[in-house]
C-alpha cells in the first residue's frame, strides 16, 4: 500500500447513527473496532461522501462513549484483563483512562454492555464485564443484591433447598 493509499485509508470516516437518528462521524479506523461496523462497511462505496451506518440498538449517549473508547483505545490499547480478576479496585486491574471510563452509574455501564455486545467490542465487553465483576467480587449473595436492588423473592425454606442444591458453590 502506497503512503497516499495509507493516509486516504486514515482519513476516511463513516457516520454511526444512533437509536435517536444523531450522525457521528467517525474515522474508519476507530469504526472498525466493531466487529459489525466492519462488516457494514460498503467496499465499492463512493469515496466522496461518507457511509452512513445505522446502528439502531445504541443511544447518542452510549455511542458517545463507545466512540471515545475506540478512539482512545487505538492511541492507547488497554492491557489483557487477567481472569479471576486480581483486585476489585478497577484501577488496579486495567490502566487508570480506563478504570475512569466504566466509573460511570451501572444504568450507564449496562447500556455499554449492550453496546459492546451489540457492536461486536470485545475489549469493550471485557472491560465492562470486569467492572461488573468487580462489583461482585468479595460480597456475599445479601450484599450483591443490595448493590444491584435485586429482590429476595426466595421463602425462607426455598433459599434453604437452593443453598443445599448449590453447597458446592460455597466450598470453592
Amino acid at each position: 500500500m502506497s503512503e497516499t493509499t495509507k493516509l486516504a485509508e486514515d482519513s476516511k470516516t463513516v457516520h454511526l447513527v444512533s437509536q435517536e437518528g444523531e450522525s457521528f462521524d467517525v474515522p474508519v479506523a476507530v469504526a472498525t473496532m466493531s466487529v459489525l461496523v466492519k462488516t457494514m462497511i460498503d467496499e465499492d462505496h463512493d469515496d466522496e461522501e461518507a457511509q452512513e451506518i445505522p446502528l439502531p440498538n445504541v443511544k447518542s449517549s452510549i455511542l458517545a462513549k463507545v466512540i471515545e473508547y475506540a478512539q482512545h483505545y487505538i492511541a492507547e490499547p488497554m492491557h489483557e484483563i487477567e481472569k479471576p480478576l486480581k483486585s476489585a479496585n478497577m484501577k488496579e486491574v486495567v490502566q487508570k483512562w480506563y478504570a475512569t471510563f466504566v466509573a460511570v452509574d451501572q444504568d450507564v455501564l449496562f447500556e455499554l454492555i449492550l453496546a459492546a455486545n451489540y457492536m461486536d467490542i470485545k475489549p469493550l465487553l471485557d472491560l465492562t464485564c470486569a467492572t461488573v465483576a468487580s462489583w461482585i467480587k468479595g460480597k456475599n449473595a445479601e450484599e450483591i443484591r443490595k448493590h444491584f436492588n435485586i429482590v429476595d423473592d426466595f421463602t425462607p425454606e426455598e433459599e434453604a433447598q437452593v443453598r443445599e442444591e448449590n453447597k458446592w458453590v460455597e466450598e470453592a
